[in-house]
C-alpha cells in the first residue's frame, strides 16, 4: 500500500469508530506498505483514558511482534498525536510518524490538549494537579539495582 493509502485507511477507521461509539480517531502500523496493526479510540466504551487510537495500535503490533521496539515500522494516524500518544510513539521508537488532522483540529472540536503542553513547562509546584515528592530515599534503591544489574534489557 501506498503512504496515501495507509493514510486513508486510518482515515476509514476514525470515520467507523464515530459510527460504533468512539472519538474520531483511528491509526495505523505498517512496514514496507504491509498493515501490522491498527487502533481506535475507545476511551469511553473501555474506560480507559489512555485507550487512544496511536497507544491501542501500539499495543496491538507489539503484543503481536512480541517486541517493545518498532523500530522500521511507521504510524499513520488520523490527527496528530496528544502528548501521551506522541510520547508513546517516541518510546515504541517508531521511524516515522504521518498524520491528517492537526491539534487545532481537534481543539476546535472539543479535544483541547493544550493545556497538557501549558502544564508541562511549568515547575511541578506551579502546576495545576498538586504533587510532592515522598520516600524518594526509598524509591532511589530501586534505581540503584537497576544500574547496577548486569543483565537488563535496555529501553
Amino acid at each position: 500500500m501506498t503512504k496515501e493509502e495507509l493514510m486513508r485507511k486510518a482515515i476509514e477507521l476514525s470515520k467507523e469508530n464515530v459510527e460504533n461509539g468512539g472519538g474520531p480517531f483511528g491509526a495505523v502500523i505498517a512496514k514496507d506498505g504491509k498493515i501490522i496493526a491498527t487502533g481506535v479510540n475507545r476511551v469511553t466504551a473501555s474506560c480507559d483514558p489512555t485507550a487512544h487510537a496511536e497507544v491501542s495500535a501500539i499495543r496491538s503490533a507489539t503484543s503481536q511482534l512480541s517486541t517493545f521496539d518498532l523500530s522500521g515500522y511507521e504510524i499513520y494516524t488520523s490527527c496528530e498525536p496528544c502528548p501521551m500518544c506522541l510520547g508513546a510513539i517516541y518510546w515504541a521508537r517508531l521511524d516515522k510518524m504521518y498524520y491528517a488532522n492537526n491539534k487545532t483540529d481537534a481543539k476546535n472540536i472539543g479535544f483541547d490538549d493544550s493545556f497538557i503542553y501549558d502544564e508541562l513547562e511549568l515547575k511541578p509546584t506551579d502546576r495545576k494537579l498538586p504533587s510532592e515528592v515522598l520516600l524518594a530515599d526509598e524509591a532511589i534503591k530501586a534505581f540503584e539495582a537497576w544500574a547496577q544489574k548486569d543483565d537488563k534489557i535496555e529501553y
